[in-house]
This record gives C-alpha cells, sequence and structure tokens, in this order.
C-alpha cells in the first residue's frame, strides 16, 4: 500500500511539475511581432522578407516551443516614432505579443525599446543601427542582433583612410540613425589620421539628391559618404552616378547598403565601392543554402537585416526551449550564455549591453565584367572579428552593464 501511495504521490507531483511548466508560457502561445517598413524606403530591404524570414524560422523550429503554439503578427511603423510606440503599445498591452523584432530606422527603435523595457517583453534588433541601442540607451530586454553604425564605421573608414581616402564629407539623413552613423565614422576616420571636412543633411526618404550632392562635390573632399538608410542609399549613389562623381575623382561611400540596394544602382554605377556587412548570401555553403530557400519563398535573396531577424528568432526559440518559459528576463539570460551558431554568424555571444557580437566582413562591389548572375555582386576583402568590429563594452555607456539581475 505504501509503495502505490509512493508511486501515486511521484505520479501527481510529475503532472504538477508538467503542469507549471507549461503555465510558463503566457497566453498558452508564444507571439512574435515583426514591425518593419512595409511600404516605404526601407521595405524591399526589410519588410515583408523580415516577415517571411520570421515565419521560416518559426516553422523550421517546428511550429511549437514547450508544446505551445508560436504565432507571428506583422504591422507597418511608416518609418514614424508615434505610429511604431502605438502599434507595439497594443501589441504588450491588447495582443499580449512577447517578443517584438526587426524594427528597421533608429528613431521607431529607440521608442520601441523603451516600451519593451518598461513592460518586461523582448526586443531583437535586427535593422535599426545606431549604436546608442546598445550604449546609452541600452536595455536589459533588447538584443541588438545584426550590425550598428559603429560596426560600419569601423569597417569601412579604417581601411579607406590606410589607401589614402584622407579627406570626408557626409551626406547624411537628419535622423537618429544617420546622426550616429555620421558621428561613429567621423570618430573612425579621424582615429585613423583622416578629416573630416564637413557634412549636409537632408530628411529621410528624399527624391532628390542633386542640391546635397553638388555641395558634397564642392568640398572637394576625397570621400562623399552616404550617412543614409538603405532606400535613400540607392537613390543618392544613382544620381551622384548620374552627376560623374567617381569618374571626376571623388570615391563615393555607401556606409549602409545591401544587395537590393545595389541591383538597383547597378555595377556600372557601384563598381569598386567597399562596404562592411554581417552577411552576404554567397559567403559560403550555409549562408548559399539559406538564400536559395529564401529566394523560392520572397523572389529575392535575402539583406543583412532579413536573415538577422531569421537567425534572431531562431535563436530566441531555442532560449525558450531551454529556459523552460518565455518570460524576458530569463530568455535573455539563456541567450546571453549560449553562443550563436548558425549560417548567419558563428561563435556570436550576447554582450551585457545587449550587443551581439560576430564577425562583420569588409566586401567590394564587383565590377560588370566580374559578375555571372543578378546578385553576384560583392567580393570579400577581409574578415573583421567580432571584438574588433563592434565597440568594447566599456566604452558604450550603458547604464545596464554590471547591474545585471
Amino acid at each position: 500500500m505504501r509503495r502505490a501511495l509512493r508511486r501515486a504521490g511521484l505520479a501527481l507531483a510529475a503532472a504538477l511539475s508538467a503542469s507549471a511548466a507549461q503555465a510558463q508560457v503566457s497566453d498558452d502561445v508564444v507571439k512574435i511581432g515583426v514591425l518593419s517598413d512595409m511600404s516605404a524606403a526601407q521595405a524591399d530591404s526589410t519588410g515583408p522578407g523580415s516577415v517571411a524570414a520570421a515565419r521560416m524560422a518559426v516553422e523550421d523550429f517546428g511550429g511549437t516551443v514547450l508544446g505551445k503554439r508560436i504565432e507571428v503578427v506583422s504591422a507597418d511603423h511608416q518609418n514614424k516614432p508615434d505610429v511604431g510606440s502605438n502599434i507595439v503599445r497594443q501589441w504588450l498591452e491588447l495582443q499580449q505579443v512577447d517578443v517584438v523584432a526587426d524594427v528597421p530606422t533608429s528613431s521607431v527603435a529607440l521608442a520601441v525599446q523603451t516600451l519593451t523595457r518598461e513592460r518586461d517583453r523582448l526586443f531583437l534588433n535586427s535593422s535599426a543601427g545606431s549604436s546608442d541601442l546598445s550604449g546609452p540607451a541600452c536595455s536589459p530586454n533588447a538584443i541588438h542582433w545584426t550590425y550598428d553604425t559603429y560596426s560600419l564605421a569601423n569597417g569601412t573608414a579604417g581601411p579607406l583612410v590606410s589607401q589614402g581616402a584622407s579627406s570626408w564629407y557626409f551626406v547624411t539623413a537628419d535622423y537618429a540613425f544617420g546622426h550616429a552613423l555620421e558621428r561613429d565614422t567621423s570618430q573612425a576616420v579621424k582615429r585613423a589620421g583622416g578629416t573630416v571636412i564637413g557634412s549636409v543633411r537632408h530628411p529621410m526618404g528624399m527624391a532628390d539628391f542633386s542640391s546635397a550632392l553638388l555641395q558634397a562635390q564642392a568640398s572637394g573632399a576625397k570621400v562623399i559618404a552616404l550617412a543614409d538608410p538603405v532606400g535613400d542609399t540607392a537613390t543618392a549613389a544613382k544620381q551622384a552616378g548620374e552627376f560623374g562623381i567617381q569618374q571626376q575623382g571623388q570615391k563615393l561611400v555607401g556606409l549602409l547598403i545591401d544587395v537590393v540596394d545595389l541591383r538597383a544602382i547597378g555595377l556600372e554605377t557601384a563598381q569598386g565601392m567597399l562596404l562592411t556587412t554581417s552577411f552576404y548570401w554567397d559567403r559560403d555553403d550555409e549562408t548559399r543554402a539559406f538564400a536559395q530557400r529564401f529566394l523560392k519563398r520572397h523572389g529575392r535573396m535575402p539583406t543583412q537585416f532579413q536573415a538577422g531577424v531569421y537567425s534572431s528568432i531562431a535563436n530566441y526559440l531555442k532560449a525558450v526551449q531551454a529556459a523552460g518559459t518565455d518570460a524576458a528576463k530569463a530568455v535573455v539570460a539563456k541567450m546571453r550564455e549560449t553562443p550563436v551558431n548558425d549560417f548567419y554568424a558563428k561563435n556570436g555571444r550576447v554582450r551585457e549591453d545587449g550587443r551581439m557580437v560576430h564577425d562583420m566582413y569588409l566586401m567590394q562591389v564587383k565590377a560588370p565584367a566580374e559578375s555571372k548572375g543578378e546578385w553576384d555582386l560583392l567580393k570579400p576583402i577581409a574578415t573583421i572579428p567580432g571584438d574588433r568590429a563592434f565597440r568594447p563594452i566599456e566604452a558604450g555607456n550603458c547604464p545596464y552593464v554590471g547591474k545585471a539581475g
């Protein structure tokens, strides 16, 4: 009788333990909100492709975690912080979204980072670039996955200055990302021994860059640097090609540019341009395999932002499984202790300031004669180890460093 009672007690304890574990998934669903630019300048590089990448990650994981369904919702923030904030507020308060992903446009991302911190939800930032997001504006609930303005500046400016491109002039988008990219690149130029002559700022999404480009051209700077988001970079670069800026001896640098932009600009105009990126579809067998799957699904090769969305969500779901809960702080803790090893990054690690540290790549745009197809656009120049690519944690002024828990 005692043995029977003991067995019954153990069975009851196991059942209660299983029930408690299941209860750790809030509302019986793990809900992922992909907030992106679905209709404006960054839509081709993020937008619907980011949603497709998120859904691929969920499907590849099996569609459930801890026995609960995984759901993806999405919305268009229109590149407006107030619109993005309202969407995320409704997601967190009314729809019980557990994690917000993607979020191009740094001004929107900064607002989202505040909301997710205040409401104890997780933010997986793939597409916003301001290094302040893992610096003064960092959050214990946010992970900056893909790239940032420091890594772009550090990867591109140093090699160019060492090649003799010592004087710089910036054409800068007048919002948080553009300001951070100009600031970080200016500092990188000066560290390498170069000089910054000046800059001109413009609204995001501007259609006519002629005035800004003529000012940059008149400066006599050896480098005209486009501190712009994707979309704007393509527009400005095409117009710079029409002015013959590179043919007249000045070097045009797109500080943030991807394969979608490059295909739009054309190799005839962009050939020889150096750029820094976290991902290129043709880097190795793993990236090519993912890219071909994405191409079949979305009709285009993945950008670094879309690849980052897949990778961040896939690793988030692994962390939920390992932690036994979708509670933000427990999941973030698990992501910090687990190396990132997938097609996107090898031996990546999430630091206490939220920065996911991984290798970056210095690439050069191919000449038309070098390209073997419409997406064969870049050739590798150098791999930049993560510890050199990203700002040291002690230099970022993240107020949460050293205060975990």
